[in-house]
């Protein structure tokens, strides 16, 4: 009896309904299906045998180069393994090397544009002009000499991509440091006696983290074809493995009999980048109100 009292006056659990949830699938359709379409892909990361449960490096010779089928979605390539398959198991690592380049970038970056926006005098100037002096080489040649430099590897593709967006993180996080610092609550905090370190996690970094965020998710996207066409060129993992640059480099020799081989990975491609871009400009509206 008082089990049943105390549940009748415990507190019912929020619930969404499902019609709000609707309406707002319905005025968000584009972000819905990014969001959709990223949550796929990084349960083929994370789970790929149950997306894909054949083996992807094996083949069966006698059904190679077969076009998209109910057996095989995405068809098969030039050993008769299940390009499907490839793909699924290929998102691992492809996106392994992506989020560490990201996090390197948004990490060293981040550090770099605190310090010169804190710091700010010669020690802010010199830093804003290494940082001018990256932004104005392209990132895929920035990329390409590093891994010229560090040899051939994911691992190594993840790091040169990674080093490549560090100028970018700087730059926006030392922009966003310096709006917040001259805010007048941030300097009634110094004024008052407030210890830095204080102010820099409780009023600076709290402010100054949302287009960082937003920037992150835009990069990602931007790594993914960095990543992406680094392993195409043949600098990131070496055949039979599944990466998805290297999945469209073993294609092109086949693209007037076995279009699927180059179309098909590189349509997943575009749709995890362009599902980012979706996602990093909601991110941006959210963060300009």
């Amino acid at each position: 009896m008082a089990d049943a009292v105390a549940l009748r006056e415990s507190p019912a659990l929020p619930v969404v309904p499902l019609r709000q949830a609707v309406r707002w699938v319905r005025a968000n359709l584009g972000l819905a299906a990014a969001g959709l379409v990223v949550l796929l892909v990084l349960g083929w990361a994370l789970v790929p045998s149950v997306f894909a449960g054949r083996d992807p490096l094996a083949g069966v010779p006698a059904q190679k180069l077969r076009g998209p089928s109910g057996e095989h979605w995405f068809g098969t390539d030039n050993l008769g393994r299940d390009l499907y398959t490839r793909i699924v198991h290929g998102a691992a690592l492809s996106l392994t090397a992506t989020v560490f380049a990201v996090l390197l970038g948004l990490v060293v970056g981040s550090l770099i544009g605190l310090v010169a926006g804190m710091a700010g005098g010669i020690v802010d100037t010199a830093i804003s002009r290494v940082i001018d002096v990256l932004l104005s080489i392209p990132e895929l040649l920035t990329s390409l000499a590093l891994i010229t430099v560090l040899g051939l590897g994911t691992r190594n593709v993840a790091i040169a991509v990674g080093v490549s967006l560090i100028a970018r993180f700087a730059r926006v996080m030392r922009s966003e440091v310096l709006r917040v610092r001259s805010a007048p609550y941030v300097e009634a905090a110094f004024a008052a006696g407030v210890r830095w370190h204080t102010v820099l996690f409780r009023h600076v970094l709290r402010n100054a983290y949302g287009p960082v965020a937003a920037l992150a998710t835009v990069d990602f996207g931007v790594s993914v074809l960095a990543v992406a066409s680094l392993s195409f060129l043949g600098y990131g993992a070496v055949p039979p493995t599944p990466e998805w640059g290297t999945l469209i480099s073993e294609g092109r020799n086949y693209l007037a009999t076995a279009w699927w081989l180059t179309t098909l990975p590189g349509l997943v491609i575009v749709a995890l980048v362009l599902s980012t871009q979706r996602i990093a400009r909601a991110l941006h509206k959210d963060n300009a109100r």
